[in-house]
């Protein structure tokens, strides 16, 4: 069932009070005046501005061909990793302490920047040609030769332009003539707020007069007001100036513009003057909130841990080099040489230089920008899903967010809507109390016994009201109820809704469902809503027009709960007719006699108009002015009636719920609905167990003020009872679910030690019902959850009053409603069906949470392997920074050799099938858990690097120890043995000679201590060499004998 909906006759006393003249109405635009405007027309060159107005042009792009190259580097630049290989080659420029050449390391440098850059590029051109498609689109602007067509790009402030229908509007225009009449027009604005019904807005009767005469072309270009209001701003939903004409000033608000990217419906022209063409949507086009990943920060702590511990090793290894220097070159004449006049503590100084260098490969270079591609393939493959497509209305699943891939496997709580998200959100009325008497089916009555209703003496009937009663119609057609009369004019006159003509009969637009299906039902039992205009409302009841002129409308809003409408009805009598939750009417119903004179209503409406026009163009705190006058007219109501509309389950609603359960998830419900309508849904979607008791209310209260902090539930029969941890556990279930409602969690979201501890109460029941709650409330919920839990939120909507929550969670999921698209463009995912989110976060968020999990893991595994293979290399180098592997094998090792294994895996690599996933819900605990990166698993994977670094290193150590071979085999075997791709090579040997051997050359071109150890001369053999005369000249692929015992000494100690 929804929210029951309440109206009321008016009857409130209004009280006077100042305002004061706004200061900030500083935006001049004279209508038909371009070289005023282009004189003050904005300009720039490269990164400078100057000028007041701005032209019509969408920028969305972000680069030029000037600032590319600066740009990109600047952005990129500003990632750790890829400023700290700037410095590493900077390092690498300096001959002393240069172990690895400086284009080493700018060669993969090089290749990330450039596939990040090539990638910025790409999605900038994107944006390039969207804006070149939007500025090119076609607009009638008024000339002195009359309306000529050109391009959006080409309008600038103070044009008059002429808007077809169907045509999108291409600026903010203040509307200065339709051809409906009294220049009313209908827009569509789905593409800024997401609402698809249409609204109204129509000219002012002075322009509308003036202008309407033929022919409209000389009317319009002798048009030569002045309008003078706001800076151009973002606020969608205000507008504060006037116009100045004829010696006359004219106010002006929203009523009277059109914004840029609403759509012109149901007229057929509409003539506006450019106001903005920095527009309002435009200054809505702020930065994109980027979201990290959990992992993500474990990531970069992990890598900064690293860093500091390749720092730390650095640091050692030069000391030992320092040792080594100190203890051994000074004891061998040639090393002595080699070291020249330098000091053992100059030599370790210039050796941690050298070992920083060397061993920046194990900070890996091409990480980030690997992880980002491989996000966007996982991201394709959920948008391939056709298991996640609905086709009724064509829309399959999107990942609008390339970066939260893996949070879809970790999520701890959901935090969803019920109306349009669980439910359909196709509203139907069902039943209705008037005056103590109830109408409409009851639960009991089967389907056999409800009888249509007769409504054939209704011509304005459309059919599809699904309500059983003939009762109702009988008493309101033989008019035996006056106070159903007042009820059903309530409900044909107090809303927004448009009317659009088809076939003879009027067919409704709504904001929401909920006002469509009162409309609907008002029509089919009689009142019918004909038409509006900005000051009247048409009805016929029963067949009777009678037309009501609009005072006044109090549109509903989060807060206010309510929405009311006051007009003046033909005889001339004051009626305010207001319709809101149950809770905000009840306290507003009057306790004395409900009758008034009419002369006070009038002279109390007298009152309130001036007020109201004061308050509208005052400047500080409009709003609450304005807030306060609605409040104290909306007083001392009576009430006509009450209204039950029906909503349904969207298919596989339970199914999902209780199989997210299962994987763990602890599931909230937050919704506007009251109490007991939210707790039937509860049971009805199987949030709750047949069994589940309630706990809320003052029992709520009292377990939350208790001062054990450790409380668990204990169900026994029928009663509950609470117990600390001292109990046994076998006897504690999760069989409570918590409803609680808006006023008690303003108490806890003020309270933060109240709001710990009601989550971690939360934590430990069954499921949570919010009731009652403003969209403030469910961000606010969102945020309590975060702030006193280490679990991933997710939470899902449909509509514009769940965007807040949607921008609050870790991922936000948007679904296609009736009611918009303005959750979807603010989410990270979108769904067509709540069903759809089971498959989304146990299929494709597990599956992308190992992925990514392991390719992490493998990642740091082969980088840390590869560069601590030169730790137990320096103790058979002297400690002096010699690389083991060839330059151009270390540049390529991650960018090329060993990039694909890893990717793949992070693509294609499945522990559990698709239907495994769906059938055993439990895998998804791994995911919430972090068991696939945890710190056991992190230090699991370090230490098996470690491992097998030593493998490579000593193992062929050992085995080359006593055979006669060079070094550049004990490079090659290494080698071979650390890259997993190369090992394989079609199984071709590497022998001396061969392009693999040679470019395999390992450190025989070496300076310093490496010379020592080219060609075996520093390896033991099993015979010793034979004494040979020195020759005159030494090849560079040999190394010069050592004399006497000189050579044994070497070699033991290298």
């Amino acid at each position: 069932m929804h929210n029951p909906g309440l109206s009321a006759q008016w009857d409130a006393v209004v009280g006077s009070s100042s305002s004061s003249r706004g200061h900030d109405i500083t935006w001049e635009v004279q209508a038909n005046s371009g070289y005023f405007h282009k004189q003050r027309q904005r300009k720039s060159f490269l990164f400078f501005r100057w000028g007041r107005y701005a032209d019509n042009s969408t920028r969305s792009h972000k680069y030029t061909p000037l600032n590319f190259l600066p740009y990109t580097l600047y952005e990129q630049f500003q990632r750790f990793a890829n400023f700290y290989f700037l410095l590493i080659v900077v390092m690498q420029c300096v001959p002393a302490i240069a172990t690895i050449p400086w284009y080493i390391t700018v060669f993969p440098l090089l290749i990330v920047l450039s596939v990040r850059a090539l990638k910025d590029l790409v999605s900038d051109l994107g944006r390039r040609r969207s804006d070149k498609q939007i500025n090119s689109r076609s607009c009638d602007l008024l000339t002195s030769g009359g309306f000529q067509t050109v391009q959006w790009k080409d309008v600038c402030v103070g044009d008059v332009l002429r808007i077809h229908k169907d045509q999108i509007i291409p600026a903010d225009l203040l509307l200065l003539q339709s051809t409906e009449p009294h220049s009313l027009c209908y827009v569509e604005t789905a593409d800024i707020d997401g609402e698809t019904n249409l609204k109204f807005r129509q000219a002012l009767a002075a322009t509308h007069a003036e202008l309407a005469s033929d022919p409209v072309d000389q009317s319009l270009s002798s048009f030569n007001g002045i309008v003078f209001c706001e800076e151009p701003n973002g606020n969608l939903y205000s507008f504060r100036g006037e116009l100045r004409w004829r010696g006359e000033t004219y106010r002006l608000d929203t009523e009277h513009i059109l914004l840029r990217g609403t759509v012109l419906r149901n007229t057929d022209h509409a003539y506006g003057l450019t106001v903005y063409a920095d527009t309002k949507i435009m200054k809505n086009f702020g930065k994109v909130i980027v979201k990290t990943t959990q992992v993500e920060r474990i990531l970069n702590r992990v890598i900064l841990g690293m860093l500091l511990f390749m720092l730390l090793l650095d640091l050692l290894l030069a000391v030992g080099s320092g040792v080594f220097e100190h203890q051994v070159s000074s004891r061998l004449e040639v090393l002595s040489a080699l070291g020249g006049d330098f000091s053992a503590s100059y030599r370790g100084f210039l050796s941690f230089w050298g070992y920083v260098i060397l061993m920046s490969p194990a900070i890996p270079m091409s990480l980030y920008i690997t992880l980002e591609v491989m996000k966007v393939f996982q991201c394709f493959f959920i948008n391939w899903d056709l298991k996640m497509y609905h086709a009724d209305n064509d829309k399959p699943a999107h990942a609008r967010n390339t970066s939260l891939n893996e949070e879809l496997g970790q999520v701890g709580h959901l935090l969803s809507d019920k109306t349009g998200t669980l439910t359909q959100n196709h509203l139907l009325f069902r039943q209705c109390c008037i005056a103590g008497d109830i109408y409409g089916d009851l639960p009991a009555h089967s389907d056999n016994q409800k009888q249509p209703l007769d409504l054939s003496w209704n011509r304005f009937s459309c059919g599809g009201l699904q309500f059983y009663d003939q009762r109702l119609v009988d008493r309101l057609v033989k008019q035996r109820c006056p106070l159903s009369r007042e009820f059903f004019a309530a409900l044909a006159l107090c809303h927004t809704v448009m009317t659009e003509w088809k076939e003879g009969a009027p067919h409704y637009q709504a904001a929401s469902p909920d006002e469509e299906a009162l409309v609907g039902a008002a029509r089919e039992l009689g009142w019918v809503f004909l038409s509006r205009t900005r000051d009247s409302l048409t009805v016929s009841e029963l067949d009777h027009t009678r037309q009501y002129q609009l005072l006044a409308l109090i549109d509903f809003t989060s807060q206010r709960r309510r929405m009311s409408v006051l007009v003046k009805e033909p005889g001339g009598d004051l009626k305010l007719y207001c319709k809101g939750a149950d809770i905000v009417i009840l306290e507003r119903l009057q306790k004395d006699c409900p009758n008034r004179e009419s002369c006070q209503r009038a002279l109390e409406w007298a009152v309130w108009r001036q007020v109201l026009d004061q308050c509208q163009t005052e400047t500080s705190q409009r709003e609450a002015r304005l807030e306060e006058l609605h409040d104290r007219m909306e007083r001392d109501l009576t009430l006509l009636g009450v209204t039950a509309i029906e909503d349904r389950l969207q298919d596989g609603v339970p199914e999902t719920i209780s199989t997210l359960r299962q994987a763990g998830i602890k599931v909230w419900v937050l919704t506007g609905d009251k109490t007991e309508t939210a707790v039937n849904v509860g049971y009805a979607c199987r949030l709750m167990d047949p069994d589940t008791s309630l706990l809320q209310g003052d029992e709520l209260r009292q377990l939350l003020q208790s001062p054990d902090p450790d409380v668990k539930i204990l169900q026994k029969k029928k009663s509950e009872m609470w117990c600390t941890d001292s109990m046994p556990r076998d006897r504690t279930r999760d069989r409570t679910t918590i409803v609680i409602n808006g006023l008690e969690l303003a108490e806890l979201i003020d309270e933060p030690e109240l709001g710990a501890r009601f989550v971690a109460l939360a934590n430990r029941c069954q499921s949570v019902l919010c009731c009652r709650v403003t969209p403030g409330q469910k961000a606010a919920v969102v945020q309590l959850v975060r702030r006193h839990t280490t679990s991933v939120t997710l939470s899902i909507g449909d509509g514009a009053n769940d965007v807040n929550m949607i921008k609050t969670a870790h991922v936000g999921v948007g679904l296609y409603g009736v009611e918009g698209s303005q959750a979807v463009q603010n989410a990270d995912f979108a769904l067509a069906q709540f069903r759809f989110l089971g498959r989304l976060l146990l299929v494709h968020g597990h599956w992308s949470n190992l992925r990514i999990c392991l390719f992490l893991r493998y990642f740091l595994y082969k980088t840390s392997a590869f560069a601590l293979v030169h730790v137990w290399y320096s103790f058979f180098s002297g400690f002096s920074a010699q690389r083991l592997y060839e330059s151009w094998f270390i540049s390529l090792y991650t960018v090329m050799y060993t990039s694909m294994p890893v990717q793949c895996l992070a693509v294609f690599e499945q522990d559990v099938s698709a239907e495994g996933c769906m059938c055993w819900p439990e895998f998804y605990k791994k995911g919430q858990s972090l068991e696939f990166f945890s710190p056991q698993a992190l230090t699991t994977t370090l230490l098996y690097s470690l491992y097998s670094s030593l493998v490579l290193c000593l193992l062929p150590l050992g085995v080359f120890q006593y055979l006669t071979l060079d070094f550049q085999t004990l490079a090659v075997t290494v080698r071979s043995k650390n890259d997993p791709v190369l090992t394989k090579m079609n199984g071709t040997p590497f022998r001396r000679g061969t392009v693999q051997r040679r470019s395999s050359y390992a450190v025989s071109q070496g300076k310093g201590f490496g010379r020592l150890i080219t060609s075996g001369a520093g390896l033991r053999t099993a015979a010793p060499q034979q004494q040979t005369p020195d020759p005159p000249t030494t090849d560079s692929h040999t190394a010069q004998p050592l004399p006497g015992n000189a050579q044994g000494e070497s070699a033991d100690a290298l």
